[in-house]
Parts: C-alpha cells; structure tokens; sequence
C-alpha cells in the first residue's frame, strides 16, 4: 500500500464544483458538469478567465439542460472537452486552442459513444464517460461504473479522428468497494507507461442522480498489461472528480484534484495528493 498525503492546495472563487482539470506550469483549466465554461486559473497572479464552451453560457445549468462535461485532456495547444454520453444532450465534444482560446470545433460524438456502448454491451442508461487520455495515437475513455451492473471499462479508441474513421478496444475493470458500495472511475491521468486514475464511492444506483457521497480512492494501471497495479482510498467524505500531475521525482509523484460537491455555490478548493511511490 502506498503512503499518501492530502492537503487543500488554493481555494478559487468563481468557480462550483469541478469535474475536471488540467495542471501545467502554475495555470490550472477547470471545468463542471453544470457549466458552459472552460474555467482558466493562473496560480500566481489569482487571476481567474472563462471561455464559453456553448452558445448562453451558465455556470449552474439545470440538470435536463446541462450537456454534461466531465472530463477533459489536452495534446500539444488543444483542449479536449468531453460530454458523458449519459444521455441525448450530453453526447458533445470541443475542441478548444489554448494559444488563441478560440473553440476550434465543436463535434457530435453520437456515433462513436453507441459503439463504444455496444462494444462493450453497456446499457444505455449505465454509459458515463468521466476520464480522458490522449496519447495522440489512442485515446483512452473511462467509463464510470456507477449503474446497477457496476461497469467501470476503459475504452481504447484509435483511428483518424472519433468521428468518421475509429476503432475501438475495451478492457473491464473490477474495482474495490468502499463502506459496502462500489466505487466508479472519475477520473485518469497518463504518466510515462502508467495510468492513474480516481474512483469514488455514493448512495445511487444512477448515472446521472446524485447520491450520499461514500469517498474516492486512486488507483493505477500498468498500460502494457492493464492491469490493476494497486488502489488507495484517499477519502471516506469527498467525491474528487478531476486529477492532473503536478510534479514527480523518483520517490514520489503529485496532483492536484479538483472537487466535485454536488452543490450551486461558486466556491471550489483544490487539492494536493502526494504519493510515495517506494512503499
């Protein structure tokens, strides 16, 4: 078992619960799964952007409304955003460029989550993609397995683009409980041949409903084999939605996690997870 410390790293206001983020050189990009907006947060100079990600933007979109962004990756100058296909609004992905902050495309990704769901045989009502990884020859997608047949899979999705031209892999993962539920992945980050990812834990049988939130655990996945390497829980109380590498010698590794608190209030606090990787 890994030895793990956790500790709140800032506090921003201005933005409600977080989904997912990317860290890189003292900028973090948010986003939430009720908002319209790519969020940007300088560390040093506090200063907080918003790049609208739809037409009339909100920043607490109803839950019939909301396209859903959970998860998101960046390769090279692009954002990647992703809807979680976990219903017909929810099935978007943008494309954004970090130079210009212009959205460079906006693609309807219908076709691709049917066959992912297909492929794998997951209900309609069970598919809930909350993790990303570009590698940029494979992406990786997380579904998370939060439905009544617990179906945490990671999809290997390679090809021309996710639109027209792809091929898709699928590996099950059976992930531990915590207090007696099943947790679902949330979230996942490549770092070298590893994947990292979250999994939390609450009271639903549900996709898309929220329940009484039971904790998160880290995990890793060896990328050659996909193989479980070994899980954590980090936390018996929060739900961490969002995990992006901050830094890593050769003893330990750290990230930054954003929380997902299932409230209105534009208020998120971000958080420092280290790990020591020689125990």
């Amino acid at each position: 078992m890994k030895n793990f410390t956790l500790e709140i790293l800032l506090h921003i206001i201005g933005v409600g619960s977080a989904s997912g983020l990317i860290y890189n050189n003292d900028n973090l990009m948010l986003i939430g799964d009720s908002s319209g907006y790519l969020y940007e947060y300088n560390i040093g100079d506090k200063n907080l952007q918003k790049h609208a990600l739809m037409e009339n933007p909100s920043e607490n979109i109803a839950k019939k409304q909301k396209i859903d962004f959970e998860s998101m990756v960046s390769y090279d100058n692009d954002v990647y955003i992703f809807g979680s296909g976990s219903g017909e609004l929810r099935n978007e992905m943008v494309k954004i460029n970090t130079i210009s902050n212009d959205t460079v495309a906006t693609s309807d990704l219908t076709p691709l989550y049917t066959s992912m769901a297909d492929f794998a045989k997951i209900k309609t009502k069970q598919f809930n993609i909350e993790g990303a990884i570009y590698n940029g020859e494979d992406w990786f997608l997380f579904n998370r397995g939060n439905g009544k047949d617990n179906r945490n899979v990671v999809f290997t999705v390679t090809g021309k683009d996710l639109v027209n031209e792809y091929q898709i892999l699928s590996n099950n993962f059976k992930l531990p409980k915590i207090n007696g539920f099943q947790t679902g992945f949330s979230d996942a980050v490549l770092v070298e041949n590893k994947i990292y990812f979250l999994a939390t834990a609450e009271n639903s049988k549900s996709t898309t409903e929220d329940g009484r939130i039971l904790g998160t655990l880290i995990g890793r996945i060896d990328l050659e084999n996909m193989k479980i390497d070994f899980t954590k829980k980090i936390s018996d109380t929060q739900k961490f939605e969002g995990l992006s590498l901050y830094s890593k010698d050769g003893k330990n590794i750290n990230f930054v996690l954003c929380e997902d608190n299932d409230t209105t209030t534009l208020e998120s606090n971000i958080y420092k997870l280290s790990l020591d990787l020689k125990r």
